[in-house]
This record gives structure tokens, sequence and C-alpha cells, in this order.
């Protein structure tokens, strides 16, 4: 092992010891170290069963039922473990700048059978269709130069919340009740403040932007958002506001406000001046650029009395060559952003993206095999802690190489190390 690698084992090897501090005991101070250097090793599966063959070739049964039992029934603290990880890796981050995002979405892991705990029928983003799967709600913090998931909680469709005999096998814990993924990212985001976690500008899809409760919570929260919205939602455009005050829109609410149109209506009716190309950085070196306008609204919806709705930006891209606007974000950023920072802090959300593909090709985020509450949060954690050690590690790599997880420097494997069921040799 050279002294690069030499290096990094030791600062892995400190890392975990950091972390162990949170869940008590030397045992499983152990498993949680052996456990995170089985997700970074080489390998196509990072389950129970193939990280035990790679850290005891020898002894593989014994490791996996250790693991096997610390993933799944040993009761250490998720929120504690990611806490940790974020007071040690957050000033890493913050080298590079102040954060600038937190970035609310969900991912989903395909499930081929139907007893692991919320698994159902429902769209999976990774299948772009309805499928069996699981899905999870994550808040990340980020800026131009990394991202850090700081929650992860488990969305429990309503079949699976209020079916008793499912929920005691898979130990679903008796608070656990349904929420909807906009509930659910409303309660990471009011941890977070209640944490003070570096601040943020939000930024959402349309799946979360979409729901004005969602939308007026994040300003009861004092927190600025991006967020995506549909076609269809209806504003005031320039100029108009509500004229019935005293009351939140009701379903007749068109009727009864005439200058209400949809976020469509008005994208197509605005004049081609209107319309910039706007440059924005993905990425510490790659720039990208569309046609985007944007304009000063009100948003139509139920949750505020008209005197409490306020004027935001919508910030619509119509792309050269397509038939019509493609997105659509309402912004309770500043009336004096300048048009490329609201851009370039609606794009962010792109970090979120690169989280998943090395969370999930890297260190293996979607394969837990187990099908409990807790084995499925806990390898989530313990997944954020070893992609946030990659994280940490990013400033060891030297500028010509891609800062890829692929490049970090992980902890050898044991000596004699063989694939499980590989012939000895000599």
């Amino acid at each position: 092992m050279g002294l690069s690698e030499e290096a990094s084992a030791r600062r892995f090897a400190k890392f975990a010891a950091g972390l162990g501090e949170t869940i008590g005991n030397r045992v499983r101070c152990r498993h949680l170290k052996e456990y995170c250097t089985g997700l970074l090793l080489p390998g196509e599966r990072k389950s129970v069963e193939p990280i035990a063959a790679k850290l005891a070739p020898d002894q593989a049964g014994a490791a996996h039922q250790r693991l096997l039992h610390f993933v799944n029934e040993s009761e250490w603290s998720d929120e504690e473990v990611l806490s940790k990880v974020r007071e040690m890796v957050l000033p890493a981050i913050e080298r590079d700048g102040p954060i600038e995002a937190w970035i609310i979405d969900d991912t989903s892991f395909p499930k081929k059978g139907k007893h692991s705990v919320g698994v159902a029928r429902q769209y999976c983003g990774q299948l772009g269709k309805q499928e069996n799967c699981q899905v999870a709600v994550w808040l990340s913090l980020a800026n131009h130069h990394a991202s850090l998931p700081v929650a992860c909680r488990l969305y429990l469709p309503q079949d699976w919340a209020q079916d008793a005999a499912r929920r005691e096998k898979a130990k679903v814990p008796p608070e656990i009740r349904f929420k909807t993924k906009p509930e659910i990212a409303l309660d990471h985001l009011r941890a977070a403040v209640a944490a003070g976690l570096p601040p943020g500008v939000v930024l959402a899809d349309a799946d979360y932007g979409k729901d004005g409760h969602f939308r007026t919570q994040l300003t009861a929260l004092q927190l600025r958002y991006v967020a995506g919205v549909q076609s269809t939602i209806l504003v005031w455009p320039p100029g108009k506001s509500p004229r019935r005050r005293g009351r939140a829109l009701n379903n007749a609410g068109r009727r009864d406000e005439p200058d209400l149109i949809t976020v469509k209506e008005l994208a197509l009716s605005l004049p081609k001046k209107a319309w910039r190309e706007i440059r924005w950085r993905e990425g510490s070196a790659d720039w990208l650029s569309s046609r985007f306008a944007r304009v000063r609204v009100r948003a139509g919806h139920t949750y505020l009395p008209a005197e409490q709705i306020y004027e935001e930006w919508l910030l619509i891209e119509w792309p050269e060559g397509e038939d019509e606007p493609t997105k659509y974000w309402l912004s309770t950023l500043p009336a004096e952003i300048s048009f490329e920072t609201l851009v370039d802090t609606a794009k962010l959300r792109w970090r979120i993206e690169r989280d998943y593909l090395e969370l999930k090709q890297e260190i293996g985020l979607g394969h837990y095999e187990g099908r409990g509450w807790i084995g499925f949060h806990h390898h989530a954690t313990l997944s954020i802690a070893a992609y946030a050690f990659l994280i940490s590690e990013r400033e060891t790599i030297p500028p010509s190489r891609p800062a890829s997880a692929a490049y970090f420097k992980v902890p050898p494997l044991p000596v004699g190390y063989r694939p499980r069921g590989s012939p000895r040799t000599a």
C-alpha cells in the first residue's frame, strides 16, 4: 500500500471512529467501520452478504450474521449518526464556498417482491414509469462544488401505513403515520432549521412545487425557494392582483378572478424581447445554456387569503427548437436578483442527481436486500456516511483527475481476500 493509500486509510479510520462516538459500544463501532468499508470497496453488489464475503472471506457466514444484526436490528440513532456526518464533512464542503441550496427530492428503488417495507406499485423515477418500488424523500445541502445528503426517510404508502400486520412484521415505529412526500420534505426542512444548518435556498421539482401548502410552509419557515411548477398552475400576471379580498381562492376562483391565467398561457403571451439566452454552471467546468423569460406574478392557490399573496418570480424555460416552454418555476428570491443568478440557482438542483448517481453506482445505496424499516434507514444512513467520506477526500485528488467517486482512495481489501466461491491459489 502506497503512502497516499495509507494516509487515506488513516483518515477513514479517524472518520469511522468519529461516527462511532454516536452509537455506543466498541462492538457497534467496529461493525460501523466494517459496513462502511464494505460500501467503499469495489464490487457490483453492496448488500450485507457480499460485504461480509469481502471483509472476512474465510469466515463469511459469521461476518454476515453480525453485520445483518447490526444493520437490521441494532438500535442506534440514524439522526445522531447523520448529525455527526454533517459536523465532520460540511466544513470540507464550505471551504470552497458557503452552502447555497437545500435540495428536496425523492429517489426510488425497484423491487420484485411485495414484502419489503413501503414497496408498492407507484411511479419509479429510476425506470420512468409506474412499477413495483420503494421511494425515499431526501434533503441535501449543496454549493456548486459539492453536496451532502443530510436526511432520508422512506415514503410509506397509505395501504402500508394502515396495514397493522405488515407494519408489525416490518417493525415500522408506531409514531410513523401516512404522510405525503411534500409533508415528509417539510419535516426534513423543519428539522434542518431547528438544527441551525447553514442556510440555503430550497430547490424542489414540480412534484413538490405544485403543492401550494408546501410553498406557503417554506415561507412560514422563512426559507426562500425556487420550486418547479406545472404548466397549469394559475397566476395573476404582471400588474394584476386579486379582486376579492378577505378569503382564499375556492374551486370557483377562476370565475371570481377573471384575471387568473395559467403559467403556460402567460408564457405564450410574452413578447419576443422577454426571452434571453442564459448560461449557467453545472459542475466545476461545464457551462450550459438555454432560453428563459422571467416575470413578477402572484400565484393563485387555496392556502392564503388574497391580501397575503405577494409577488414572486415566475421563471420559464423555452429552449430553441421546442414547440412550447418546457419548465416553469416559482421563486421567492429577491425582486432585485439578477436574471443569471436566478437561472443558476434554479439549475443547481442538478447536484442531487449527482448524489443519487454516486450513491447508487459507487456506494450501493439501492443494494439493500432486507425488508424492515430499521434496516432500510440504517443502510441509507451508512451509505450517506460512506459517501460523505468520499466527499471529504476530494481535496486529495490531483486537479488532473476526475472528481468521481471511482477515483477516491478507499480502504484496502483484507490480506488474502478472494471473491466468494473462487478457488484458492497455491
